[in-house]
């Protein structure tokens, strides 16, 4: 039987193709589908944006920063002028009313009387801590108010002085302490939780965290 001279000419043409491909693949190498063949050039990256500051004297790294370092630039906390001395007992040993009273942030509130538990305005029984690592313990007081707000303050002794190291106030205030720092929660007006981590710095209690949770709605069904 013989062979179709169209059919004989096709298989010798793809045997040909055969051939010079793999005459190329040897000499050259295949490239992966959609990689790239021996030789060819690798296109240039593209660099990627990086962030820059909009005012730069006002940026973090710029040491004449007007923001920066706010908190070193305020004068160191005074002793309370009124306030009761300190003697050997420490805090302690110092009448808390009278402390508050001195203290005119506080002595608004120094009229309700103390209270032990929540529920009406006045001041709360003053907690011992050293916050400070001084070996001393501060004297912490907090004062509710009838519209739902505490307002808090960290007292030092400083020879026979008082100095009020920390004042802060908020709606439904809460305290903690972890190790030596001081942790406030509050509900701010969103009904958020706001937590706020105060630490010593030499001077004053000052922020080193400050965070909000958010509670999710429940579903009314």
């Amino acid at each position: 039987m013989t062979q179709s001279p169209h059919r004989s000419r096709g298989a010798a043409a793809t045997a040909a193709a055969l051939l010079l491909c793999t005459a190329a693949s040897a000499s050259a190498g295949c490239a992966a589908p959609g990689g790239l063949a021996e030789g060819e050039p690798v296109a240039p990256v593209s660099p990627q944006p990086q962030p820059e500051a909009l005012w730069p004297a006002w940026s973090e790294d710029s040491p004449r920063a007007p923001g920066a370092a706010t908190g070193t630039r305020q004068p160191p906390p005074a002793p309370l002028p009124d306030a009761p001395e300190v003697g050997p007992g420490g805090l302690a040993a110092v009448d808390v009313t009278a402390v508050v009273k001195a203290d005119k942030r506080m002595k608004l509130l120094a009229g309700k009387g103390v209270v032990n538990a929540p529920g009406r305005a006045g001041t709360r029984p003053p907690v011992y801590l050293d916050l400070t690592g001084d070996g001393q313990e501060e004297m912490v007081v907090a004062a509710d108010t009838e519209s739902g707000r505490t307002a808090l303050t960290v007292y030092a002794a400083r020879g026979k002085g008082i100095v009020p190291i920390l004042f802060s106030i908020g709606r439904r205030m809460a305290a903690e302490s972890i190790g030596r720092d001081l942790l406030l929660r509050t509900v701010t007006d969103d009904g958020s939780e706001q937590v706020v981590r105060y630490h010593w710095d030499g001077t004053r209690m000052t922020v080193v965290n400050d965070e909000r949770h958010y509670t999710r709605a429940q579903d009314p069904s």
